[in-house]
């Protein structure tokens, strides 16, 4: 069966009892049909007293076409721990529409380790993408409507640094012309579009903590700047306010179910790989409140979703995981090995040996932020045992445990061992997490830091102009801030198809955003795109509705 044939026939609970797993009244879950809810802001803050559970952070090595399947462990770990006794809540990110249709499928597991409603989640879902569009793009409005009837701010028209968003991949609009027409249409200048998941409002609404916080946040968003380069907020412009009615229902994490009937909250949906990467603070702290386990997920590798995670969502949220899972395959490593997809499915140990190079500096990657590590082999049928032993000896000899974990196939009890362990060591508590450099550090330094020490790069190359940049930010008050890394998610360098573990290369910064009111500066490197275009063949081709009104070929 089919990932949405599964789904399909999931014998779900009314989203009422989900939430009674965890104690929340029925009267503090606003439905969205029978089977799924947001969770009310009144609740949360009645939890807040509350001890915090035990954080687990899965996360992966770095994407190959072979397959990872962090988020399909991410459910069979949590069904897992809920299998064995631990009452564990799942936090995941929502999906996008714009890889739905492009070439990823959808985010919500497969197999028998889902989350569902899966055709809800992967589409419209509760409409918070919606929500941040919408209110991205009245900023934008507002902005080139102050211009249009005055401009009293003094807004530099070549210094407008708010572009709009749009939830798909269309490359067409990376780069656009507006205004054009005629003086009634406005003043004429270069623009673009971003990604919705790359929008500022998607980072503000996963790093703040309630309606307050937020509208704060978004008022402190730079959107242009004057002649003479003083900064112009979000504030200036009076649109923070409205910003925050619309997204008033998208504060609120959203409560589902694994296919196990357990609780999982899905809520915000940044790229690991042009943004932070991770579920909501609101999701994942109120989460930790009411569930003595909590199990989320960063986005792509550990060098990029893990790194923020750990460098920027815990540092802003006050966070601290008691354990890593780190995911990889057999197939991923023969591919890290130099075997090429057509040939995965042959046994090759030597490949898979030469590949475990690419997990090795993971785990001590994520071993250097002071936090326990266990790696998830990810079974798939055509692994055989001494693959399968290639990689657990390899991962011995590195100081960490793998687990064989046939989720997929078997749900929960996939994972059950793998599981156990995970909670031993949460509840011996041997993690002492601590981010890789301070909030003093200089930001280029700390540019630095996660190049050399995360991509084992030589050095980072960056212009005058950004440089200057950057000492120009901290002179203003925001060098204290993290950075946050925007570069390809399949290699360790900024060059896509260089597998493996490689040293020696250097990291070419292109520019630096300062995000203020997320607070964080990106730094766009190599050629990562923050609008993504469409494959030759996108997954939209394949979707449709069958005769019985069903949808096909969404994952």
């Amino acid at each position: 069966m089919t990932d949405i044939e599964i789904a399909r026939e999931a014998q779900k609970q009314p989203i009422q009892e989900i939430g009674a797993k965890l104690g929340i009244p029925s009267d503090h879950l606003l439905p969205y049909g029978h089977d799924k809810a947001k969770v009310s802001q009144d609740y949360i803050n009645s939890v807040q007293g509350n001890e915090n559970g035990k954080l687990i952070l899965v996360t992966a090595i770095n994407p190959t076409p072979a397959g990872e399947g962090k988020t399909t462990t991410t459910v069979g770990l949590g069904d897992g721990l809920n299998r064995i006794g631990k009452k564990t809540a799942i936090c995941i990110r929502e999906a996008s529409l714009g890889p739905n249709f492009g070439m990823k499928g959808g985010a919500a597991g497969g197999g028998y380790a889902q989350v569902v409603p899966m055709e809800d989640m992967n589409l419209h879902f509760t409409g918070d993408f919606h929500a941040i569009t919408s209110a991205h793009n009245l900023l934008a409005a507002m902005i080139d409507n102050h211009i249009y009837w005055g401009n009293s701010l003094e807004i530099d028209e070549r210094r407008v640094t708010w572009r709009r968003v749009l939830d798909m991949n269309d490359r067409a609009l990376r780069d656009t012309v507006t205004s054009l027409g005629g003086v009634a249409n406005g003043f004429p200048r270069q623009t673009g579009f971003d990604i919705t998941v790359a929008s500022e409002v998607m980072a503000i609404l996963c790093l703040a903590r309630d309606l307050e916080d937020l509208q704060k946040r978004l008022g402190n968003m730079i959107v242009a700047y004057r002649r003479d380069k003083t900064a112009i907020y979000c504030r200036d412009i009076k649109a923070d306010g409205a910003m925050t009615v619309l997204l008033k229902d998208a504060m609120q994490p959203n409560l589902v179910q694994t296919l196990e009937n357990n609780p999982a909250f899905v809520h915000g949906g940044p790229f690991a790989n042009i943004a932070h990467g991770c579920n909501s603070v609101t999701a994942t702290t109120t989460a930790l409140k009411i569930a003595d386990y909590v199990v989320t997920e960063a986005g792509f590798g550990a060098d990029l979703g893990a790194e923020k995670f750990l460098n920027i969502k815990c540092r802003k949220a006050g966070l601290a995981p008691s354990c890593v899972v780190l995911v990889a395959t057999v197939r991923a490593m023969k591919m890290n090995g130099g075997v090429a997809k057509a040939d995965l499915g042959a046994e090759n140990v030597e490949a898979v040996q030469a590949g475990c190079a690419n997990l090795g500096r993971h785990i001590e990657n994520v071993k250097g932020f002071g936090v326990p590590v266990v790696v998830a082999i990810n079974h798939f049928v055509t692994d055989t045992h001494a693959e399968v032993a290639a990689v657990q000896d390899y991962v011995a000899a590195q100081g960490s445990e793998a687990f064989l974990c046939k989720h997929w196939a078997e749900g929960g009890a996939g994972t059950e061992a793998m599981a156990t362990r995970v909670a031993e060591i949460a509840d011996a508590e041997e993690a002492q997490f601590a981010p890789i450099y301070p909030d003093e550090m200089p930001l280029f330094e700390k540019i630095e830091t996660i190049a050399k020490r995360i991509y084992r790069a030589d050095e980072v190359l960056a212009d005058a102009k950004i440089r200057n940049q950057l000492k120009e930010w901290e002179a203003a008050g925001y060098g204290s801030l993290p950075v946050c890394m925007a570069k390809t998610q399949y290699s360790f360098s900024t060059d896509p198809n260089r597998r493996g573990a490689p040293t020696g290369h250097s990291v070419p910064v292109r520019e630096v955003r300062l995000s203020a009111g997320a607070g964080f500066v990106v730094v766009i490197c190599g050629e990562i795109m923050t609008m993504p275009g469409l494959p030759r063949v996108p997954s939209a081709e394949a979707i449709k509705l069958n005769a019985d009104g069903d949808i096909e070929g969404l994952f």
